[in-house]
């Protein structure tokens, strides 16, 4: 009898083991998944919204939402019996930080970037768990999980999506040794002319106007797709990319201007190319006078300059990045905007355009940046400037790179290790 009692004993704690432990493992990898999934929804929210004043609200709720989707999905009534009557804003934290290495708190500062979120006590049946705290002198505990993720944005360190067009950068210029206060020459908001036109004094050399050949497409219908929509041809900086001599007022009219809600030329339609959210620009337009010294744009013969990413002629504010990025917060809250967003925010190359001069040259990659495309494009050879503000940050792909405070140019939201305590504690639940 002796025996048979601690044979049984022994059987039911094998149960226990293995039954409830294959339980416990289960659910945690399906909250994991769940709360991975909040975060990264919870952190393309704020990109969406970063900068409304509601922006922490608006990112928490679409973080729950998704946790609580995961938690109806089939094979998850657990997880939502779990959530229970106290919903699932009492279920899980949601909190904000401007380093992935926090400190994270709810609302969390105001140019927040990461967000994390935070289950802290899942509890499950159990079948023999109870048996089995009979045997561990209540060091058990209760049959219970947690998870926690923590994500946001890390650049790009091989963007496909390239709209073939290319700036001249300062390769004496590396932000990572100027403390990011500018980046390859450019500051942030500053207005640049990222295409030339007819007559203008060539930066790359005699008959460039900026524009690559990516990928083996030439000519203009290539030329005019990959500027409605970008181009998939991952690029590495460091590589050399080979320029589109010409101007092709037409192919780059054409092709830009969708992202305005404007369709001419072969193929551009609204289904293949919808406009961003936002279509508004200046009207009149800005101009570029290459009569002066050193050529400079204009609005109605006044000279623009750009403070902080304010643009202005003289007394009269301009319409610019910081209002596209209002605008957009706005259409992003409502949910009512036709389009696609940033869809006039363009990911371009930066090269080094030192030495290089002629036709058809290769030019290598410095970095990669973000601009604002500013207005349409003028189908006219004189006045096809592309005029656009640089940007800090921008939506991505390819993959992300390692290192998150480097956000700067495309970038793409990820999952990071979470930390307690600076980067001195790693999370065992995340």
């Amino acid at each position: 009898m002796v025996l048979t009692v601690i044979a049984m004993a022994s059987i039911l704690l094998m149960a226990a083991l293995a039954l409830d432990g294959g339980h416990m493992l289960l659910n945690k990898t399906r909250l994991q998944n769940a709360v991975d999934a909040a975060a990264l929804s919870g952190a393309k929210t704020l990109q969406t919204v970063f900068g409304s004043g509601n922006a922490s609200t608006l990112t928490r709720d679409a973080a729950l939402n998704t946790l609580l989707l995961n938690a109806n999905a089939a094979g998850n009534g657990e997880l939502i019996t779990g959530i229970g009557g106290g919903g699932v804003g009492a279920f899980a934290v949601v909190e904000l930080s401007n380093s992935v290495y926090g400190p994270f708190s709810f609302p969390g500062p105001v140019d927040a970037r990461y967000v994390r979120v935070t289950v802290p006590d899942y509890p499950l049946s159990g079948f023999f768990w109870d048996f089995a705290q009979i045997f561990s002198a209540g060091g058990l505990g209760d049959k219970a999980v947690a998870a926690i993720a923590t994500a946001g944005p890390s650049p790009s360190a091989s963007p496909c999506k390239i709209e073939p067009i290319m700036v001249c950068g300062d390769p004496n210029d590396d932000p990572a040794d100027n403390g990011g206060t500018s980046y390859w020459g450019y500051g942030f908001g500053d207005l640049e002319v990222l295409k030339s036109a007819a007559g203008n004094t060539p930066v790359i050399g005699p008959g460039n106007f900026q524009l690559l050949r990516l990928d083996g497409n030439t000519g203009a219908n290539d030329l005019r797709q990959a500027l409605a929509g970008g181009i998939n041809k991952c690029n590495v900086v460091g590589d050399d990319v080979p320029t589109e001599p010409g101007n092709t007022v037409g192919p780059v009219a054409q092709g830009l201007n969708t992202r305005f809600g404007v369709y001419n030329g072969p193929g551009m339609n609204a289904t293949d190319y919808p406009p961003d959210w936002v279509t508004q620009f200046n009207n009149p337009k800005m101009t570029y006078n290459k009569t002066t010294s050193p050529p400079r744009v204009e609005y109605q013969g006044v000279p623009v300059t750009s403070s902080g990413g304010d643009l202005s002629a003289g007394a009269t504010p301009l319409y610019d990045l910081n209002d596209w990025l209002a605008d957009s917060t706005a259409c992003a809250v409502s949910g009512s905007c036709p389009g696609v967003f940033e869809r006039r925010m363009l990911n371009i190359v930066i090269g080094n355009c030192n030495g290089v001069s002629g036709g058809q040259v290769d030019v290598p990659v410095l970095d990669f940046g973000c601009f604002f495309l500013l207005q349409t494009v003028a189908q006219q050879g004189s006045e096809a400037q592309v005029f656009g503000q640089f940007v800090k940050e921008c939506e991505g792909d390819g993959y992300a790179g390692p290192v998150p405070s480097e956000d700067v140019g495309p970038n793409i939201i990820q999952l990071y290790k979470t930390y307690f305590s600076g980067v001195a504690t790693p999370s065992p639940d995340s």
